[in-house]
């Protein structure tokens, strides 16, 4: 994990050189540093995440690669209480996107902003995106009319509590949270939005590191497009362990891929039984009602809010057996 890598705390990276004062050439003649790789007797494989860390690094232990885990999250976390209390306390429901690049965590976000002007006209939102370089995703999102600051990472593979604190200083909505806060008491009228407002995070697009960073968020939303493979929760399962929903993108090209809608449902629920599943497609507008819905409702515990998995399982079977049907009539 980006942790122990390197990106997170390079501080490290030259604190074992006294554990070795006498010469060795190969790293095989030491087996303590292989204590925590697993090998797969018929094929070879090999599993670095087998050890009590769940990460390898050259010349680190186990134990430091925990202890500085320890250390580095925990004073994230102090940094994301206080986020999440800012929020909390003022009325803004945060929300962390989460994915792999390109799967359209930003076009799905423009559609939302769109659709929300109509939907709950008057909510005020704003952006927080993350890049490890530009500001392109930024000034999409500045084009649908909100408010973004373009957070660039550098050599970082995730943002952290500290940036979206930063962040969330320097938009319009962390003055307007603190003008709601204080006493300014207003009629919303016939507005679709519980909230006082909220905010959008959109990660690095990484499916390992954000994973373990709370930034304050009231929930991670994993974003999957089923142009990428339907066993994306069990390849990477930290990140849809940590999601409350995850959004099927793209869902409009289903009709000409080979994705498993239902089986990638089901690698989803292994990793977490509790996850909610939407199909959405950004490009035809189909889903976003129920994106929306699902946005602008106050969340509930995570024990109460998951769906009945075989009902919502059902109408996701009848949803992809409507577009095989769509692809058999165009043949």
């Amino acid at each position: 994990m980006c942790v122990v890598c390197g990106c997170a705390d390079t501080s490290h990276q030259h604190d074992h050189s006294h554990a070795h004062p006498h010469e060795h050439g190969h790293a095989h003649e030491h087996g303590h540093a292989q204590d925590h790789v697993h090998v797969t007797p018929s094929t070879g494989d090999l599993h670095y995440g087998a050890g009590s860390a769940r990460v390898s690094v050259p010349g680190m232990s186990q134990a430091r690669a925990i202890q500085i885990e320890t250390t580095v999250l925990g004073e994230n976390d102090r940094l994301a209480a206080q986020n999440r209390a800012h929020f909390e306390g003022h009325g803004v429901v945060a929300y962390n996107l989460v994915s792999s690049p390109g799967s359209g965590k930003t076009t799905l976000l423009c559609a939302t902003l769109e659709a929300l002007k109509t939907r709950a006209a008057g909510l005020p939102v704003a952006v927080i995106e993350g890049d490890q370089q530009t500001s392109n995703d930024a000034d999409r999102i500045r084009a649908t009319g909100a408010p973004a600051i373009q957070v660039n990472t550098g050599k970082g593979c995730h943002l952290d509590a500290q940036m979206v604190a930063d962040a969330f200083a320097r938009l319009p909505l962390h003055d307007h949270a603190h003008a709601h806060a204080h006493g300014h008491d207003h009629d919303h009228g016939d507005h679709d939005h519980p909230h006082g407002a909220v905010l959008f995070i959109e990660n690095v697009g990484n499916l390992v590191c954000p994973a373990m960073w709370d930034l304050g968020e009231r929930a991670k939303v994993a974003i999957l497009s089923v142009t990428e493979g339907e066993d994306k929760p069990i390849k990477y399962p930290d990140m849809f362990a940590a999601a409350r929903l995850m959004v099927l993108t793209k869902t409009d090209l289903l009709p000409h891929l080979d994705f498993d809608v239902p089986k990638c449902i089901e690698y989803a629920r292994r990793v977490n039984p509790g996850i909610e599943v939407l199909l959405v497609s950004a490009r035809s507008g189909e889903g976003l009602d129920a994106w929306l819905d699902w946005l602008l409702q106050p969340l509930e515990a995570p024990a109460e809010a998951a769906a009945p998995a075989a009902d919502e399982l059902a109408r996701l079977k009848a949803r992809v057996a409507e577009l095989e049907a769509q692809l058999a009539a165009k043949a």
